[in-house]
Order: C-alpha cells, then sequence, then structure tokens
C-alpha cells in the first residue's frame, strides 16, 4: 500500500524492446485466489470506515517497509521521507477479498496444516495467528510451532505497526512452507500473539498474509517464501504472475499463465529493489495527459490507485473531479455516476486502460449522483505512486526476480 507528495525523482529511462523477457519455462503451478470487498456498503453506498481504514494501513505498511529497507541494507530509500527512517511452477487460486485482499492457500508445517494467506507484493514477510494469541486471532487458524517436527524457535520476537494503531507481534520460527506444491525449508515466519484489528475475521478472512517483495524489506531481516524456493531450487525460475480478476483469479509461482494474457508483456526495469518499484510514464483520460512521468511501485496488497496528492488533485481537476476531502476523507473525489471518465496509465510507452468498474469505487452515499474515483491522494514519501488493484486487475502482472522487471499484458 502507499501515500505522499513531494519531490519528483528522476528515473532511469528504459526501451520496452530492451528489456529482457523471462526465458521460457515448464508449466508454472498455480494457486487459485480469492477477493472478498468489504469496501461497499450492502446499498452499492461506499463504506467510508472500511475506505479510511485501508488508506491508514497503506501508510504504515510504507513506513514500515522504509524502515526495514534502512535497517537492512543501511541506505535510506530513495522513496521513504526524509525523516522516516525513524525447477517447477505452481499456482494458487485467489479469492477475492472485497477489493481488499487477494487470499489462498498455503500449508505450513510437518505434518503439514493448511492456512489461506493475503499475497502482497508491497511487503515481505510471512505471519500467522500463533498459539498464544489473544481473542483478536479467533476464527483464523492458528499456527502451533509444537505441532511441528519442522519448527526451530528464530529466538526473536517481531512487532508489525499498522494505521488503526494497533499491532501484529510475536515470536519468529522457522519451518516448512508449501506453496502451490512447492516446498521453502526452513523457512523464517512469525507467529502472533496479537492481531491488530484490521486483521481480526470479521474484517480479514485470510488467516494471515506473505509478502512477496524483495528482501530488503523484510521485518525479520530474512528470505521471502517465494525466494527460499527459488534459492532452493524448487523452480527454475524466480518469476510469478497475478491475475486478479473476479473470477479465475489465479497466483503462478515460477512463471506466468499465457494461457491468461492476450499480446505481448511491457517490461519496466526496476529501479531500487526492495519494493517493486518502477517508472510509468503517465496518466490519461480521454487521450488528454493528466499527470506525467512519476515513481510506481506495484502492489497487490493495496486496493486503490495512490498518487501524489498534487498530482491527483491536477489529474481530477481536468476530467471535472470534486474534491470530497471535506466528506470523504482526505485525498478523496468524486466524478458523476453517469459520466465514469475512462483512464489510461502508460508504462513503457504501451497504454493499459482501467475499466470503470474498477475505477469506480460506488455512490458516494445512499441516492448519490456521485461516484467516488479509485484514484486517491496520499502523502505517502518522496514523490510516487501506488499501482494498486484498481490498475492491476485490468492486466495480467509479471513479477520477475530474475531480471529485476515487472511485466504487463493485457488479459485474454
Amino acid at each position: 500500500m502507499r501515500f505522499t507528495l513531494a519531490t519528483v525523482i528522476a528515473v532511469l529511462p528504459f526501451l520496452v524492446d530492451a528489456a529482457p523477457a523471462p526465458a521460457a519455462r515448464a508449466p508454472s503451478n498455480k494457486i487459485a485466489i480469492q477477493k472478498r470487498s468489504t469496501l461497499l456498503n450492502v446499498d452499492g453506498t461506499v463504506n467510508l470506515t472500511a475506505l479510511n481504514r485501508h488508506t491508514q494501513s497503506i501508510k504504515a505498511k510504507y513506513e514500515r517497509g522504509f524502515t526495514n529497507y534502512a535497517k537492512n541494507t543501511g541506505k535510506v530509500h530513495s522513496l521513504a521521507k526524509v525523516n522516516a527512517g525513524k525447477r517447477d511452477t505452481g499456482t494458487v487460486d485467489l479469492t477475492d477479498d472485497s477489493s481488499e485482499l487477494w487470499y489462498g492457500k498455503i500449508s505450513v508445517g510437518t505434518p503439514a496444516v493448511e492456512y489461506t494467506v493475503d499475497f502482497d507484493t508491497g511487503s515481505s514477510d510471512l505471519f500467522l495467528p500463533g498459539p498464544d494469541c489473544d481473542d483478536t486471532c479467533s476464527g483464523h487458524t492458528v499456527y502451533d510451532p509444537s505441532k511441528s517436527s519442522d519448527s526451530q524457535d528464530v529466538g526473536q520476537t517481531f512487532q508489525l505497526q499498522y494505521g488503526d494503531g494497533s499491532t501484529v507481534s510475536g515470536e519468529q520460527w522457522t519451518d516448512t512452507v508449501t506453496l502451490a506444491g512447492l516446498t521453502a525449508t526452513e523457512q523464517t515466519l512469525g507467529a502472533a500473539q496479537q492481531y491488530s484489528t484490521g486483521f481480526e475475521s470479521a474484517q480479514f478472512p485470510a488467516d494471515g498474509l506473505m509478502g512477496m517483495a524483495y528482501p530488503a524489506i523484510s521485518s525479520y531481516g530474512a528470505s521471502p517464501v517465494f525466494n527460499t524456493l527459488v534459492s532452493q531450487g524448487q523452480t527454475d525460475a524466480g518469476v510469478f504472475g497475478f491475475k486478479l480478476t473476479s473470477s479465475g483469479a489465479e497466483l503462478t509461482i515460477g512463471g506466468v499463465d499465457q494461457s491468461a494474457v492476450s499480446g505481448d508483456f511491457t517490461y519496466a526495469p526496476v529501479t531500487q529493489q526492495g519494493y517493486w518499484q518502477i517508472t510509468a510514464d503517465g496518466v490519461s483520460s480521454g487521450g488528454q495527459q493528466g499527470v506525467g512521468q512519476f515513481d510506481a511501485i506495484a502492489d497487490t496488497g493495496t486496493t486503490l490507485i495512490v498518487g501524489i496528492p498534487d498530482d491527483v488533485a491536477s489529474f481530477y481537476e481536468a476530467i471535472g473531479g470534486q474534491d470530497a476531502s471535506s466528506t470523504l476523507g482526505e485525498g478523496y473525489y468524486t466524478v458523476p455516476c453517469d459520466s465514469i471518465p475512462d483512464v489510461t496509465v502508460t508504462i513503457g510507452g504501451q497504454d493499459f486502460p482501467v475499466s470503470a468498474d474498477t475505477f469506480n469505487l460506488g455512490a458516494a452515499s445512499q441516492g448519490s449522483s456521485d461516484c467516488v474515483g479509485g484514484i486517491v491522494g496520499q502523502d505517502l514519501g518522496q514523490g510516487f505512486w501506488i499501482l494498486g488493484d484498481v490498475f492491476l486487475s485490468n492486466t495480467y502482472t509479471a513479477f520477475d526476480f530474475d531480471n529485476n522487471q515487472v511485466g504487463f499484458a493485457p488479459l485474454a
């Protein structure tokens, strides 16, 4: 997740044709993923409490990631606020969690116990509710290291701060983790003793969260699950792909699902290895560019497109949107429900349309003719955008560690 205003950072230019594509591999393993939306009320209006809670958690996640990057690398992340430092493949089916998260199944321990986790490319750690978790973990499947013959106590605790002021905290362990039939041994994970309000079962149907960004932003300072799979030879390709659609959503491990793609991939190089950070050419509507080049992070754990506040204000002014900060919350805008604008994000010279269905978050209130736009202005750091599900659900996205790039392709 993410937010921020400020200094636009000069980025590395790139030629799409020069970007290396992942080598052809054996068929990937897949995980079906699901999504359950809680950003709408039953009457179809926007759930303002959930929406603002989501933006607050995005801010907290990125602040934590910037802090971890500095701790793990000894350098301040270029997008952080100046004072922030304080052989096989597989597929996972995904569940749509109502525009807030995409979750699917993994198993942990020996004997293996199955859990559901949110697959989040905006963080790097795996955590599950532990045996000593209080009632905040009620309704989730508990990970009990004492029942696994492979578990080892790392001897370190962890604490993750979230936007609602509460935390996920607990103890670090290593254990066996299996994802789409591929097994990572001695994988570091967290057994939580407390869940934040946002992770309670009523709001978070998955049991835990699995980060899929670079090791540099790990709170544990350890290898993320996917990187462990690659280093242990479980998959030949350091690539995974997401198809985030209302039906048939999936995560492909160790490659991409070519049957889900129509046309070629457009690749953008990762400009700093921590988040999946790239350069976007701009955002336009009706053929007119509203925002020029910017740093962007591709994040499956963020629902919205989050932009630099001044740029987002300029974009909505150009399309006739209205500032709704006083009624909906900071950085939100509305557009007429009967004329949702066509929005396009351009990356590597290629235009990627954002459908009206994904851009429109819902009516601002019951009976209102104004709808909430899926691009939100938030100040998260040094001038960057987050490309969340409002964008990613319109493309097939490949996250490529082998070549340090992100690829986007039209959906079949």
